[in-house]
């Protein structure tokens, strides 16, 4: 065995082909064939019914440890647009580590460690709406620094009736702490400036947007993010070029973003169109949404101790 770290054995292939730019799965591929005893062990998970089912879950695994990657060498470079992302070592140019995967600000997950998933291996077609909201969390926190939490329908009170609280609130929020690693300097005069050092955000999931869905999924998003600093259609399918031109111009009307959910590598998921920012929620529009659902209850609740505390457990969140 090599002794190596994932990210190692990423970086020894990287440095082994200057110039040569990898995709996720290239490398994924290269490291198993350049280091097979690494991997005689994973192979005989049982999760893994074929080679390539286990070639897979490595795919998944190098965007997770993307970061670990870009520590290694400043040599090291990394393209993330157009999707998807590539990697290479170029021995003579430092990277500038510039992140181009959305033009917002991103909250960087500081010390992610290696581990390995232990997601169970689906085929992208079979899975349920319900399937992808574990695969969106995943990404979500990965590549945007999010902390989420999944609302739960069942858990409505609807309380006005049948139909009282049809398209009220989304499947996921999140919160965006932008002040985690700001100084306390300035986190004061935000405190007291009244500026903004939290965002939160609200994703309606849906599987394939076709002809037939379009519309009633996009006001749906429209309808239960209204409430949110930033709201986004997720789904893993765009059936048209038409359909997506649809929703570019619902998009530039409407200011919900889309994002396209890769569910084989989440970290490959892609921020199709942003969504239009609002510089504050809609506190009327929250309290309605909390008296309603104890989920939406509790996120508001771990908002409201960032606010007073500035502290984050991760167990209260959903991984």
């Amino acid at each position: 065995m090599s002794k190596l770290s994932q990210p190692q054995r990423v970086f020894e292939l990287l440095k082994r082909s200057p110039l040569q730019k990898f995709k996720a799965r290239e490398i994924a591929e290269g490291i198993v064939a350049l280091f097979p005893e690494d991997y005689v062990e994973k192979r005989q998970n049982p999760r893994f019914q074929t080679n390539e089912d286990m070639i897979r879950q490595v795919f998944t695994e190098i965007g997770a440890i993307k970061d670990s990657i870009l520590k290694l060498s400043p040599y090291i470079h990394v393209q993330d647009k157009p999707r998807p992302r590539v990697y290479w070592f170029d021995p003579n140019n430092r990277s500038e580590r510039s992140e181009s995967f959305t033009n917002q600000e991103v909250t960087v997950i500081e010390n992610i460690e290696y581990t390995e998933a232990n997601l169970p291996v689906i085929k992208a077609d079979h899975l349920s709406e319900h399937d992808l909201y574990p695969i969106l969390i995943e990404f979500l926190k990965l590549e945007l620094g999010l902390y989420c939490l999944r609302i739960d329908e069942k858990r409505s009170k609807n309380s006005r009736g049948q139909n009282g609280n049809q398209w009220l609130h989304p499947d996921i929020v999140a919160m965006q702490p932008l002040d985690r690693h700001w100084h306390e300097l300035v986190k004061t005069c935000v405190i007291h400036g009244s500026g903004q050092n939290v965002r939160l955000w609200s994703f309606e999931v849906k599987k394939e947007l076709n002809g037939s869905n379009i519309r009633s999924s996009f006001f749906q998003a429209v309808s239960n993010s209204s409430w949110a600093n930033e709201g986004y259609l997720v789904a893993t399918s765009i059936s048209t070029s038409e359909v997506e031109e649809e929703l570019r111009m619902l998009s530039a009307l409407h200011g919900i973003g889309v994002i396209l959910l890769n569910p084989e590598n989440p970290t490959e998921s892609e921020i199709l169109l942003p969504a239009r920012r609002r510089s504050e929620v809609d506190w009327q529009s929250i309290n309605r949404i909390l008296t309603e659902n104890l989920d939406f209850k509790n996120f508001i609740e771990l908002v409201s101790i960032y606010y007073q505390t500035g502290r984050i457990r991760s167990q209260d969140w959903n991984h």
